[in-house]
């Protein structure tokens, strides 16, 4: 159940889409790995096959590589792979293998490219938000659902086709939860501080599994809940979003708390949030963050 959303509306076709997954397809993931040992496979060959397959269609999201003729009929390739990313008609539902083409084959749904294919959803996610993303397709079936009246329908749209769904759901959705932009330009000035927050996120990603059986409970929510914050935070600058300033100010609080935890100042867990509010109101930190960071510009 749009399992693949958060890389398929991106419109290019590179190695960064390979690593573009869903919390929700990891956990799936994690679960059927995790149970396949206990049905009789052995772990060395379960780790094998992992490390293997991921590897494979790691290298297969890429258009530098061209079609590979004869090979085609036999492994997945990036020609290949890049038609199940694709948004022409002519091309959805097809390629869904990963390493091997036996597989389309077998279901009637292998194809080779005719054509250069363009790339993303059919309707594409007007949104750089990592939560609209994850759950825009969710709030489109609860929608469909109240609009169906049978519970057999019910099911056809939770299990079924996304071709199920009513089209002009999702534009009523972007109109009701979606920030309008149709007349205003947006700049983002500081770019640089985008990038320093995605290569945080990189660090804090290392240090976590560098160090996962040293970290305590306490160091792995901390971790887990900055990296969260952040990757909202980062599509939310994209989008120039109002409310991106308390979102830094409850990541400036979690730091400063999780800090007097860690120094053993429990008592004074409240006192960062009580500073950050009156150094806020005092200095008019968010109108200085809104210049500054979120720079508008009517045309």
């Amino acid at each position: 159940m749009g399992s693949s959303y958060c890389a398929s509306p991106v419109e290019e076709f590179n190695l960064t889409v390979a690593a573009r997954i869903t919390v929700f397809q990891s956990l799936v993931r994690n679960v059927f790995w995790c149970v396949i040992p206990f049905l009789g496979f052995h772990p060395d060959m379960v780790v094998t096959i992992l490390i293997v397959h991921g590897a494979y269609s790691f290298f297969t999201h890429t258009r530098v590589i061209g079609k590979l003729g004869w090979l085609e009929h036999i492994l997945i390739t990036p020609s290949l792979h890049g038609i199940h990313h694709a948004s022409d008609e002519k091309y959805l539902d097809k390629n869904y293998g990963d390493v091997f083409t036996f597989w389309d084959k077998l279901f009637g749904t292998y194809m080779q490219e005719e054509e250069p294919p363009k790339y993303g959803l059919t309707h594409p996610v007007k949104s750089y938000s990592l939560l609209w993303q994850h759950f825009h397709y969710f709030l489109e079936i609860i929608a469909a659902c109240k609009r169906t009246g049978g519970f057999k329908e019910k099911l056809k749209i939770i299990f079924g086709s996304p071709a199920l769904l009513d089209q002009d759901i999702r534009p009523e959705l972007e109109r009701k939860y979606l920030q309008h932009k149709n007349h205003t330009e947006y700049r983002f000035r500081f770019s640089n501080y985008l990038n320093y927050q995605i290569a945080g996120c990189i660090i804090f990603l290392a240090i976590i599994t560098a160090f996962y059986k040293k970290l305590s409970l306490p160091d792995h929510l901390f971790i887990a809940s900055v990296l969260l914050i952040t990757l909202v935070n980062c599509g939310a600058l994209m989008e120039q979003r109002r409310w991106i300033y308390d979102l830094e100010c409850v990541r400036l609080i979690l730091v400063f708390t999780y800090l007097c935890y860690r120094t053993d100042y429990s008592e004074y867990l409240i006192v960062p949030a009580i500073l950050i509010f009156l150094i806020g109101e005092l200095f008019s930190m968010r109108e200085y963050y809104n210049k500054h960071v979120l720079h508008y510009i009517k045309n």
